[in-house]
């Protein structure tokens, strides 16, 4: 069979620049193109030489239509706004999306839920095998424990993280509040600061912080009257993210249109 072909969009960035490297070293997989934004320095450069490659008489180009046309798989963790356009591209050449990218609004995740009727797409917030793990955990933990026991969700993440909580907070808290049988959006509590006057029953808390280069550690709280349970991840390197996302796209090969996520490709369910 030959080398699936995957395209990078993003790929001058550091996360990137990474996945380039993840697809040119996985056997059967070959990186065709990556883009960046017009105007970007790096358009018009040699792909391999940006990545750490050496050269590869690939150049990084600006059109991203051009790089679905080109490729069978593209791995995507840029921002909401570009994703969203990616995953009409997607869906317009029937061609496999992988997204990493976090800090949609509610009308971009529809956007994406609506291309994903056309292609294959596989969204999560985090491509870590621990991370989706994790998120099994905290659901299953939820729906044992119940509502005495509160939930508060921490969160660190390096200094030039752009959205607050983290992607992969806001999954655990869905993944609580669905062991709980509610909605997140109506037990969240995302923000304290001041008086805030007593706890609510059954809410889910978020606390978020900022700083240095931290790759991202994650922990959920599970704090009763006389115990806490904590259940932890904690990320050493982005490797887990970019060999997940790799994993993800040869998963979801030849797989009819759909939106998917890390419980499918790892059998979680």
């Amino acid at each position: 069979m030959a080398d699936y072909r995957i395209g990078v969009v993003g790929c001058g960035g550091r996360m990137g620049q990474m996945l380039a490297r993840e697809i040119a070293g996985t056997a059967g997989c070959a990186l065709v193109g990556g883009t960046e934004v017009a105007g970007s320095p790096f358009v018009g450069r040699d792909l391999g030489e940006v990545a750490g490659l050496g050269p590869m008489r690939v150049k990084i180009g600006a059109d991203a239509k051009a790089l679905f046309a080109d490729a069978d798989a593209v791995l995507d963790f840029t921002r909401p706004k570009a994703t969203v356009e990616h995953a009409r591209l997607a869906a317009a050449a029937g061609k496999v999306l992988v997204i990493g990218t976090t800090g949609f609004e509610p009308d971009q995740e529809a956007a994406i839920v609506e291309a994903a009727k056309r292609a294959p797409i596989v969204w999560a917030p985090n491509m870590s095998l621990g991370v989706n793990l994790l998120i099994a955990l905290v659901e299953q933990a939820a729906a044992k424990l119940g509502p005495d026991y509160d939930i508060e969700i921490f969160e660190i993440h390096h200094r030039h993280k752009v959205d607050a909580p983290s992607g992969t907070a806001l999954a655990l808290g869905e993944a609580a509040a669905r062991g709980r049988k509610t909605k997140l959006a109506d037990v969240a509590a995302r923000g304290r600061d001041g008086i805030t006057g007593a706890r609510k029953l059954g809410a889910i808390g978020f606390a978020s912080l900022r700083g240095g280069g931290e790759v991202g550690d994650h922990t959920v709280m599970f704090c009763g009257e006389s115990e806490r349970i904590e259940l932890t991840h904690k990320a050493t390197g982005r490797q887990i993210y970019t060999r997940g996302a790799v994993r993800a796209a040869l998963w979801a090969r030849g797989r009819p249109p759909g939106l998917y996520g890390m419980k499918d490709i790892l059998g979680l369910d």
